[in-house]
């Protein structure tokens, strides 16, 4: 295959042992060249720049910068660059991320070499390519999403009502007759739930999404 038609790969990984199995893996593969390995988000963010390679096979959880982030920087860089995750972890919060960062592909470690062969084929053209495991969290994550508050008790959305008109957990543990450990239960609950990192923020979210 002529040189134009090579697809140029970085691939970045912190683990020398699977970059050394990825690598003798594309090897038997005439169109697909390795120009680069990195080990650390950061580093593949640098190498990207330098050798605008056509995809990025890009590990998760790395030091320095991780993979949502590395991906996110060489979009902005390097926009024609495509991102293929390759990791262990399918979490909802990691695949939904790593997408909205730009990456197009999205594969689990236990892919056989053919498969990730063909990843990076269907990466390289723009296309996206999820494995089972990745879909199902894209899936979780989009129920979730469409049904925020939905996981909420009764009491809590009792408790959550009271939040929303700025009762403290005094006051609502008076209203409600309950013990101020008990109300700072639920609205430990309420937040978590509703993926708010303050009262304030879960108030706004409640009423954004008719939960009062």
């Amino acid at each position: 295959m002529s040189e134009a038609n090579t697809i140029r790969v970085l691939m970045v990984d912190d683990h020398e042992l699977l970059r050394d199995g990825i690598r003798l893996s594309l090897l038997k593969y005439d169109d697909i060249e390795l120009v680069g390995e990195a080990k650390n988000g950061e580093d593949a963010v640098q190498q990207c720049q330098e050798l605008s390679p056509n995809v990025v096979i890009m590990d998760m959880q790395m030091p320095r910068l991780n993979g949502i982030e590395a991906t996110k920087a060489i979009k902005a860089t390097n926009p024609e660059t495509q991102i293929l995750v390759l990791t262990s972890f399918v979490e909802k919060e990691l695949v939904q991320g790593a997408i909205q960062a730009g990456a197009v592909g999205y594969l689990t470690k236990g892919a056989s070499k053919v498969e990730l062969a063909d990843a990076i084929r269907a990466t390289a053209a723009g296309q996206t390519m999820l494995s089972p495991e990745a879909t199902q969290a894209l899936i979780q994550a989009t129920l979730s999403t469409n049904n925020i508050g939905a996981d909420l008790t009764k009491r809590q959305r009792e408790v959550l009502e009271l939040m929303v008109v700025g009762m403290n957990n005094n006051e609502i543990g008076e209203k409600l007759f309950l013990s101020p450990s008990t109300v700072s239960y639920h609205v430990s609950e309420i937040l978590s739930k509703l993926g708010a990192s303050n009262r304030a923020e879960a108030s706004v979210i409640a009423v954004q999404n008719g939960l009062v």
